[in-house]
């Protein structure tokens, strides 16, 4: 593959827009469950939804997937879109959300970069919910290079740093 100049600093991606089978189902786990606002709506055909105000961090559209199913086993697309929370406490608030509306985890994993909570959402789309490190609590090689892995993480520490409120 051809070396490209690196893209800017500061790029990011800014949405993810996801096929869902029935608009209410995934609006019920991405706002009633996550927390996400509802910033547009069109009828039962598509949602804008947000964090924090923003336009939108998630779009979810039944044009090409009313009533669909997930692809099986073994067919390409989207492996997971990742929520990204501020802090420690935010992402513990997260797990306590999908704890009490009896959401399974399929995994929770500790990066060194990163502190990872990964499920399903009611179309079967991965979801991973997480935070990142600073940069200067990741783990390095002696080169200075990344050196990331993948543990188990203490879920129980974790729901301990969750902010409760007044």
């Amino acid at each position: 593959m051809p070396t490209a100049t690196p893209v800017v600093a500061g790029t990011r991606i800014g949405h993810v827009h996801l096929k869902v089978a029935d608009l209410d189902r995934a609006l019920g786990f991405y706002c009633g469950v996550l927390g996400f606002e509802v910033m547009q709506r069109y009828g039962d055909q598509a949602a804008f939804i947000s964090a924090g105000g923003y336009h939108h961090h998630i779009g979810l559209n039944t044009w090409e997937s009313k009533g669909g199913h997930p692809p099986p086993p073994g067919s390409t697309g989207l492996y997971h879109t990742a929520i990204l929370y501020p802090d420690r406490a935010a992402l513990a608030d997260a797990l306590h959300r999908v704890l009490a509306a009896g959401i399974q985890l399929d995994g929770a994993s500790d990066h060194g970069v990163s502190e990872a909570l990964y499920l399903r959402d009611p179309d079967q789309n991965g979801v991973e919910l997480y935070r990142d490190r600073t940069q200067e609590e990741w783990p390095r090689n002696p080169d200075g290079s990344l050196a990331m892995f993948t543990r188990k993480l203490d879920i129980e520490d974790l729901m301990r740093q969750r902010n409760t409120g007044p």
